[in-house]
C-alpha cells in the first residue's frame, strides 16, 4: 500500500463495516495501512484488501496506537468507550452511531452540505443518520437558492438499516407467508425495534415505526431526522416533521418530501439546480416514466430525486421523491467522504 494514512475500520464484520471496507478500496484518499477491529469473536477471521489479506483484530483501547483516522459503525455503546480512546491516541474518528450526533462539540456533517464543520472538530465527527443524510444532500442546494420554511418528510426505510438479522427475518417470514404459513404463525423477534416490547412481521406489511416512541409520540428515528436537520443546516427556525415507516425492501431508503421555500422556485428551477447538484442524479421524466427506485439505488453512491412538481395550495411549496443505499451514502460512502474531506482540508495528521 501507498504511503498515506493508517487507517482503522471499527465493526469491519458488520454491514456497514463492510461497506466501509469496499469504499476505502475505492477511495482517493492516500492509505497506508489498513487494521481491521471487531469484537473477540469475531478477531482472526480475515478479509481481502487491495490484494492484501487482513486479520481482525480483537477491538481494545490500545488497538489505536499508531492509527490515523478510526472509522466506527459497531453501535453507540462501543463508540462512547472506544472513540474517546482512540482520539487520545491520536487519531481522529468518524463515527457512524447515533452517539455522539447531538453533541455541540462534535461537527455532523454531510460533506456536500456544510464541509466547514469540520474546522470546528475535536477529534470526533459524527454521520448523521441515512434517511438524513439524503433528505439534506436533496434540499441543501434548495435552501442556498430560496431559503427553506417547512420540511414534511415521510421515509419508506429498507430492513438492511435494522442490520443483518432484520433482512433474514424478512427473508424468513416471506418464504412462510408465500409457503401457506399464516401470519399468526411467524415469530418475529426484530422489528419494529429490537429492544421493544412487541414485534410485528415486515413481509408484505409496513410498519409505521423505527426505533421506540419517544417524545410527543414522535419515535427516536423521527426525532433524529429533526434535531439533525436543524444541527447540520444551522437554522433551529425551519420547522421540519418526520413519519419514518420500515418497508419489505432489503436496501435503499426512500422518501416523500414536502418543503415550503421563503422564495418561489418553479419545478424546473428546481430540476436544473438539482441536475447541477454535487452527489445528486436527478431521475425526473414523467412522461417517460422515470423516477428514482430503490432498487436501482442498490450499491450506488449519489442520492436520486425525481417526481418534483408543485404543491396545488401553497405558491411555496414543493414536492419531491428521493432515494439512497442506506448502507452506502447513508453510512458508509458518507463516512468515507468525510474522511476524503478531512484529507482535502488538510484536518488529518499524516505520518512522515
Amino acid at each position: 500500500m501507498e504511503k498515506g494514512y493508517r487507517i482503522a475500520v471499527v465493526g469491519a464484520t458488520g454491514a456497514v463495516g463492510t461497506k466501509m471496507i469496499e469504499m476505502l478500496e475505492d477511495t482517493t484518499l492516500p492509505i497506508a495501512s489498513v487494521k481491521l477491529l471487531a469484537s473477540k469473536r469475531s478477531a482472526g477471521k480475515t478479509r481481502e484488501f487491495k490484494g492484501q489479506t487482513l486479520t481482525i483484530e480483537e477491538l481494545v483501547p490500545d488497538s489505536f496506537n499508531e492509527v490515523d483516522l478510526a472509522l466506527f459503525s459497531a453501535g453507540g455503546g462501543i463508540s462512547k468507550i472506544f472513540a474517546p480512546e482512540a482520539v487520545k491516541r491520536g487519531a481522529v474518528v468518524v463515527d457512524n452511531t447515533s452517539h455522539f450526533r447531538m453533541d455541540p462539540d462534535v461537527p455532523l456533517v454531510v460533506p456536500e452540505v456544510n464541509p466547514e464543520a469540520l474546522k470546528q472538530h475535536k477529534g470526533i465527527i459524527a454521520n448523521p443518520n441515512c434517511s438524513t443524510i439524503q433528505m439534506m444532500v436533496a434540499l441543501e442546494p434548495i435552501r442556498q437558492k430560496a431559503g427553506l420554511k417547512r420540511i414534511i418528510v415521510s421515509t419508506y426505510q429498507a430492513v438492511s438499516g435494522a442490520g443483518a438479522k432484520a433482512i433474514e427475518e424478512l427473508k424468513q417470514e416471506a418464504t412462510d407467508l408465500l409457503a401457506g404459513k399464516t401470519k399468526e404463525e411467524l415469530n418475529p423477534q426484530i422489528l419494529p425495534a429490537g429492544s421493544d416490547k412487541k414485534h410485528y412481521p415486515i413481509a408484505f406489511n409496513a410498519l409505521p415505526q423505527i426505533d421506540v416512541f419517544a417524545e410527543d409520540d414522535y419515535t427516536y428515528e423521527e426525532w433524529k431526522m429533526i434535531n439533525e436537520t436543524h444541527k447540520i443546516m444551522a437554522d433551529n427556525a425551519i420547522q421540519v416533521a418526520a413519519t419514518c415507516v420500515r418497508i419489505p425492501v432489503v436496501s435503499g431508503h426512500s422518501e416523500s418530501i414536502y418543503l415550503e421555500t421563503e422564495k418561489q422556485l418553479t419545478p424546473q428551477a428546481v430540476k436544473d439546480l438539482l441536475a447541477q447538484a454535487p452527489g445528486v442524479t436527478l431521475q425526473d421524466d414523467p412522461s417517460q416514466q422515470i423516477y428514482p427506485q430503490a432498487l436501482n439505488s442498490v450499491d450506488q453512491k449519489a442520492t436520486f430525486v425525481g417526481r418534483i412538481r408543485r404543491d396545488l395550495d401553497v405558491e411555496t411549496g414543493l414536492h419531491m421523491w428521493v432515494v439512497s443505499d442506506n448502507l452506502l451514502k447513508g453510512a458508509a460512502w458518507n463516512s468515507v467522504q468525510i474522511a476524503e474531506t478531512l484529507h482535502e482540508m488538510n484536518l488529518v495528521r499524516v505520518p512522515k
